[in-house]
């Protein structure tokens, strides 16, 4: 049986990005997954300031710099009215922006920078038990395998198989809410700023990305499984800044989804922990979700180190206490905002009104550029 001292399961953003933090510590890793190869779809695409931060030790922050685009402000829109600006570049940090970079780009950085420390990801590997007991845990794979561990790590996403067995539990609900995702190359939507457009019709977010396209989410019911050209025209011209103002070209990746709102209560269980996915999942309205993911794994590595070098776990029950409460405050900020995103017709005229008058003061406008940045 091959021991180590951390298995981590799932090769997301948040599993490689523990899998770096470890390994640069010193520390004998196992990343696993039951995916033949990382997926090649976008997905999330917004990295903030305080998680650029967080990861500027591991050797990611500038990489992934390079590759993105460096967006200081957020507009919310009504058409070509603009309700209320976000601005990031005055923030108290060495990156007032949000940088607009492909979850791909981000894995294959993080993938590059863990091989490069001489780590690695074992590809496929389903994990289909794990057994603890008062000095480790010991993970079962589908092929009969086994591998004995000091800890273990979930980060296999929603659907956790890891925290399902911890008996963690993951509460919450599922909102009534479906949105289409459609990454296009079109004319005429900024190709620097983050917009949320509101119209009579519903919500559209124009997000730019750094391969040129354009990435579009609107909340409609029901959405198609594959947007076509025709689908996202007809977004922009009745969600955008006018009829005829932008011309779609191609669609080159779409998707839909649902939104779902729930947080592990306990985020450990003896020698097994959650971080990611595994551990809260939510709303994508103000992109928090990876951001916050990536949060969980630099504070669990450092928590992990001090486990394994010095035998004191008691930074590993605060990073599970302080990691609840984050998600928990991460979820209802993503909550508020998709609440407001998606008011009823006859309250849409009134919430334009009071984002006009709310962005008036200044102090509103900065609170949520850090709220957004995780700098607050």
């Amino acid at each position: 049986m091959e021991q180590v001292e951390v298995v981590v399961v799932g090769a997301g953003p948040v599993g490689l990005a523990l899998g770096v933090a470890l390994t640069q510590q010193g520390h004998q890793v196992v990343v696993l997954d039951r995916l033949a190869a990382g997926a090649n779809t976008s997905r999330a695409a917004v990295v903030h300031a305080r998680t650029l931060e967080m990861l500027a030790d591991l050797g990611i922050s500038e990489r992934l710099v390079e590759l993105g685009i460096k967006a200081k402000s957020f507009s919310v829109r009504s058409g070509r009215r603009e309700l209320m600006p976000v601005e990031f570049g005055d923030l108290p940090t060495p990156y007032p922006f949000t940088l607009m970079v492909p979850q791909d780009v981000t894995e294959r950085v993080l993938l590059e920078r863990l091989t490069e420390l001489g780590g690695e990801v074992r590809r496929p590997y389903v994990v289909t038990g794990v057994v603890q007991d008062a000095d480790g845990a010991t993970v079962t794979l589908a092929d009969g395998q086994t591998i004995r561990a000091s800890y273990v790590v979930a980060a296999d996403g929603m659907h956790s198989v890891v925290r399902d067995q911890a008996g963690l539990g993951f509460e919450g609900e599922d909102l009534e809410l479906s949105f289409a995702l459609a990454d296009v190359k079109a004319e005429g939507l900024p190709l620097e700023e983050v917009v949320l457009f509101f119209s009579k019709e519903g919500i559209l977010v124009s997000a730019p990305l750094p391969d040129g396209t354009i990435r579009l989410v609107a909340q409609i019911d029901p959405a198609p499984e594959q947007p076509d050209v025709a689908f996202a025209q007809r977004l922009v011209d009745t969600r955008g800044p006018g009829r005829g103002e932008v011309v779609v070209r191609e669609v080159v990746w779409g998707s839909r989804f649902r939104i779902h709102e729930r947080v592990a209560p306990r985020y450990r269980a003896g020698r097994i922990l959650l971080a990611g996915d595994a551990a809260h999942t939510h709303s994508p309205a103000g992109g928090q979700g990876m951001n916050l993911g990536l949060r969980d794994a630099v504070a669990l590595a450092g928590a992990l180190s001090t486990a394994l070098r010095k035998g004191d776990e008691g930074p590993l029950d605060e990073y599970a206490v302080r990691a609840v409460e984050e998600a928990r405050r991460v979820v209802a900020l993503a909550h508020r905002l998709t609440v407001i995103g998606t008011a009823k017709p006859a309250l849409r005229s009134i919430r334009n009104v009071a984002l006009r008058v709310l962005a008036l003061n200044p102090r509103i406008r900065r609170g949520l550029a850090l709220q957004l940045a995780g700098l607050r």
